[in-house]
């Protein structure tokens, strides 16, 4: 392919202020970083509770888990957003209809809607991990708790979700990559995020392959740097005899 790449047209001026185009692409990558761990935090504490509330015997608490996860995990991502961006708004109480469509920066009410969207939508996958974490454990462990004298509640935070998150690193590591992915999606409703960054660098530059090789190295070091930490965290907490446990 006969193309003359150039790689200066990053350190060129953007027309505003003193800007360059690379400072587009570190205020992308500030903003993907955001969205992406904010939606992992609240996601790994819902998923974490409906995965409890999978496993309980509670007829009803299960069945409000499993019917969370169903509607959820179904239900295309850009979709949810879109629900979350522009219809939930409308059922809210009349001064927070305000508050978040009138008074909030735009930017900043595009961001509280795709870290809902992505918790929530998350938070249904993480559920199932957490489920199957516990799920695989022996069945000696809740039987032994019990003969000990734990409560119910005790038995899951001392003995069963230590062990279930240990064995289920692997998993919620590809969902805490998936999220950083996941999180272009905010692209379609304003939030100017690392991909709407890098199509808004290659609409004003004419540059299009050397703005979205940037954003695809961007991505890639960022996803290489979590799975290097997350595997070294796996090998730190990893159970022997478990799985992915050293034997």
């Amino acid at each position: 392919m006969n193309y003359n790449w150039d790689w200066n047209v990053f350190f060129k001026s953007t027309g505003i202020g003193s800007e360059i185009y690379l400072d587009w692409f570190v205020s992308g990558l500030g903003w993907t970083i955001a969205v992406a761990l904010v939606a992992w935090i609240v996601a790994l504490g819902v998923g974490s509770v409906l995965g409890v509330m999978r496993t309980l015997p509670n007829k009803l608490l299960s069945g409000v888990a499993t019917a969370y996860v169903e509607l959820f995990r179904n239900v295309p991502l850009l979709v949810q957003l879109f629900i979350w961006y522009f219809m939930v708004p409308d059922y809210l109480p009349e001064s927070a209809q305000v508050w978040f469509k009138q008074e909030l920066n735009p930017a900043t009410s595009a961001y509280i809607s795709v870290v809902v969207c992505l918790a929530l939508f998350t938070a249904a996958r993480v559920c199932e991990q957490v489920r199957t974490g516990i799920q695989a454990l022996p069945k000696g462990q809740s039987a032994a708790a019990l003969a000990v004298g734990f409560t119910l509640p005790q038995m899951y935070r001392h003995v069963l979700l230590p062990q279930a998150f240990r064995i289920i690193i692997p998993p919620l590591t590809s969902e805490f990559l998936n999220i950083f992915k996941n999180s272009s999606v905010a692209s379609l409703i304003g939030l100017m995020e690392l991909l709407a960054q890098t199509k808004q660098t290659a609409e004003f530059t004419a540059n299009m392959f050397e703005a979205f090789t940037l954003a695809t190295l961007i991505y890639f070091v960022l996803n290489m740097s979590l799975m290097t930490f997350m595997s070294w965290v796996e090998k730190k907490v990893r159970i022997p005899g478990m799985m992915g446990g050293a034997k």
